[in-house]
């Protein structure tokens, strides 16, 4: 929230950096950094792993050979969880170097009778379901009896789900020490971030305590929801979980709902009517009241995660106490609920599988998804078009793996909140259930999957190597996207990592940036472009951007200037821009082995016609491309403007120049930049990430952040018509200087995959 962003400065990761550079902390919240860090330190640092000699290839087998499931199962046992650790800057995994042709095979399912491998078969199957009539059996919600009957057998057998269950349990011991979430109101923004860290500990609480049957972790589930209610917690009244800010409302019910559910058997009749009381009042009827009276605006065709998380909090809570309310009011909700999710939250993912709004925002959004569809499964026996109603639904597991690199994620836009609860763990739902195992097998080697939901959408009879056939580079078209990414490996974390935009200025909920052409680059373990991401949400007009003086468009991280891209007469990008794109690549995909060399003339490029994003532009054309078998990277501007070009790039490093060349060095890495063909006057320079002196002043009574450890580099040149080419050359171990090339200088119009050999 904005506290948060407040709290920090500089380029975005997503991935907490080191201390000793200023990057925005987002993916971890900030509260519990300290926490994981002291908990998992140990298992962060070298996950158990064990190296396998085995060089035979893994059974293969029809669908339900058990055959198959066994040698998959004792593969997956003799190798441990795959990634050495976890980078320590990043937190992204870091996989061993080494060909295991038994292991790293084709994703598969390897469907199984054996209680070892594989969940058991789901007995409730109604006949003709309906969202108000629910199972039986109590959990309802998102993890079934059987299958917490089921979970220690297969704990026992797959490394994976222990690792996991073993980090649940050590988090859920540190936040059993700390007080109950303070109550802190940040703003118009709420109390979510209260909301989502409840939410946090009370699943990893109510885990634990089904798994041990430890009272102590009843009771202290129970004393953070008596905090969530008491006189001490916000207002006394019913808008105490501050359905102003209706994500709020719906994450705090999403909470109350899983700890009445979960622990359903254990809590007194007291305990009930208190957490199934506080749903009705501060959750289900704060909702009801939204849709009958039009203020729930996340409702009205809204495709992005509030639609999402709303909706899904208020179908969590509702199906929580269906049956144990008279009311009729859970009935209500589900009448809402379910067919408005189904018209807008599936629909936030777009034809080419991207998000409406940004990749940070992916996460709240297909979490809320998630928690939705699977509740509606577990507790009703059917999605109702959940799953369907977007048939490219799938394709969002493709754009979350493709917009993270070896330096985090493509974090164009604003970041969003701390994400406490909320995780990339959606990708082992859809992958289980759209029969996509390459999405269970990215996801279940990433840092933020060890909590609760991991352990019961995870399908235990997956196996290969994510990475196996998968092509290095994809372009997402939808043009209100228009995106790609380029990479030379998927198991390196020092692979070249090139990621671009285009795509629509509008659309995009006010999350967007004006950033046409804007890109970041990752070489040699570490960020050398990036993104300052969200600004101060308390900023006065901060989501006020849907004409062209909006006040959203007045801050630094906001407006054109502060993006990776090219600025004409120091103005703002149109938000009337409508690009065109074209994008090719040779096709590369990674085999089964970790240890990856692509040939000497594999390549990618994406081409952008920026013109309409520019006000004073004849024409403008923006390419990138990797070159000499994707080592080096050539970024061209071929531009005819009639106001000042101002070529402009956001890094953590430090950055000397000289003329037409650049160095810059973060740590014991350096990145060397050089102008080629340089037009007249063409020189590196530098300076601050801040708004110029005479842009246009701030909204009265607001200040811009500062992005203290930013430097921009730049290139100014008069107006006038230019091939603007601007080449990368990471300098890697073992490259001398003439292993490096010079491309040609090709037009970006007559660009191809063979232009640059």
């Amino acid at each position: 929230m904005a506290d948060y962003a407040n709290e920090t400065s500089g380029l975005t990761t997503s991935r907490p950096k080191s201390s000793n550079k200023k990057w925005l902390y987002i993916g971890i919240p900030v509260a519990a950094v300290v926490i994981l860090a002291a908990v998992l330190g140990g298992v962060l640092g070298s996950r158990a792993h064990k190296n396998s000699s085995s060089s035979s290839a893994a059974s293969s087998a029809s669908t339900g050979d058990e055959s198959a499931a066994s040698s998959a199962a004792s593969i997956k046992e003799q190798v441990g969880v795959f990634p050495t650790g976890t980078d320590s800057q990043y937190l992204l995994p870091l996989y061993p170097s080494t060909t295991n042709t038994a292991a790293y095979t084709t994703p598969t399912f390897n469907p199984s009778g054996n209680a070892k491998f594989a969940w058991p078969q789901d007995s409730f199957k109604p006949s003709n379901p309906s969202p108000t009539s629910v199972r039986s059996d109590r959990p309802r919600l998102l993890a079934p009896a059987y299958k917490w009957e089921a979970l220690p057998n297969l704990i026992a057998n797959d490394p994976y789900l222990k690792y996991w269950n073993d980090t649940i349990v050590g988090n859920a011991t540190a936040y059993f020490s700390l007080k109950p979430v303070a109550y802190h109101l940040d703003g118009g923004s709420g109390i979510l971030d209260n909301a989502r860290e409840i939410k946090m500990r009370i699943k990893a609480f109510a885990y634990v305590y089904r798994m041990t049957n430890d009272s102590k972790w009843l009771d202290r589930t129970y004393d953070e929801l008596q905090n969530a209610v008491s006189d001490s917690f916000g207002p006394n009244n019913d808008t105490k979980w501050n359905p102003g800010h209706f994500l709020d409302t719906a994450e705090f019910t999403a909470a109350f709902a899983i700890a009445y559910d979960w622990l359903y058997p254990w809590w007194s009749d007291d305990q009930k009517t208190m957490i199934r009381t506080s749903i009705i009042t501060y959750g289900l009827q704060q909702g009801l009241k939204q849709y009958t009276d039009g203020s729930g605006w996340w409702a009205n065709n809204i495709k992005g995660n509030w639609n999402c998380v709303s909706n899904s909090g208020l179908t969590m809570g509702a199906l929580a106490i269906l049956g144990d309310d008279d009311s009729g009011i859970a009935e209500q909700i589900l009448a809402k609920t379910v067919p408005n999710a189904v018209q807008n939250c599936v629909l936030a993912v777009s034809s080419d599988g991207t998000w409406a709004e940004t990749a940070n925002y992916w996460y709240f959004g297909i979490t809320g998804a998630a928690e939705m569809t699977a509740s509606l499964m577990t507790a009703t026996g059917s999605d109702y078009g959940m799953l369907t109603t977007n048939k490219d639904m799938f394709k969002t597991g493709f754009y979350h793996m493709y917009v993270t690199g070896p330096g985090s994620l493509f974090a164009y836009g604003d970041h969003g909140p701390n994400k406490f609860s909320t995780t990339a763990n959606a990708m082992l739902f859809y992958g289980d259930q759209l029969e996509h195992p390459e999405f269970v097998l990215f996801q279940r080697d990433q840092h933020d999957v060890p909590e609760p939901n991991s352990m019961f959408w995870y399908n235990p009879t997956v196996s290969g190597a994510f990475w196996d056939s998968l092509p290095l580079d994809h372009v997402f078209d939808n043009n209100t996207d228009q995106w790609a990414a380029m990479r030379s490996s998927w198991t390196d974390e020092e692979a070249l990592y090139v990621a671009v935009k285009a795509g629509m200025l509008t659309g995009h909920q006010n999350h967007n940036d004006l950033d046409c052409g804007d890109f970041v680059i990752d070489a040699l373990g570490t960020r050398w472009a990036g993104e300052l991401g969200s600004g101060d949400y308390l900023s006065g007009g901060y989501f006020d951007g849907d004409n062209q003086d909006s006040p959203r468009w007045l801050y630094y991280r906001k407006r054109t200037e502060g993006q990776n891209t090219i600025l004409v007469n120091k103005a703002n990008q149109l938000i009337t821009a409508a690009p065109s794109i074209k994008f090719d690549s040779t096709g590369d995909a990674q085999g089964s082995s970790t240890v990856y060399e692509v040939s000497g003339d594999s390549t990618a490029f994406f081409t952008a016609d920026l013109s309409s994003a520019y006000s004073n532009v004849n024409s403008f054309k923006r390419g990138i491309r990797l070159i000499n078998g994707r080592k080096q990277v050539l970024l061209q501007d071929d531009i005819d403007a009639s106001g000042t070009v101002m070529w402009r790039m956001h890094t953590n490093a430090t950055v000397s120049t000289s003329g037409t060349s650049a160095t810059l060095q973060i740590d014991d890495k350096t990145l060397q930049m050089s102008i080629l063909n340089a037009p007249d006057g063409a020189s590196f320079s530098t300076g601050e990430a801040k708004r110029f002196d005479d842009d246009p002043a701030l909204p009265q009574g607001n200040t811009d952040q500062s992005n203290d450890g930013v430097t921009v580099v730049m290139i100014s040149l008069p107006a006038g018509q230019y091939s603007l080419q601007v080449l990368f050359n990471p300098q890697w171990n073992g490259m001398s200087s003439s292993d490096f090339k010079t491309p040609g200088a090709v037009s970006i119009d007559n660009w191809s995959l063979t232009s640059h050999n």
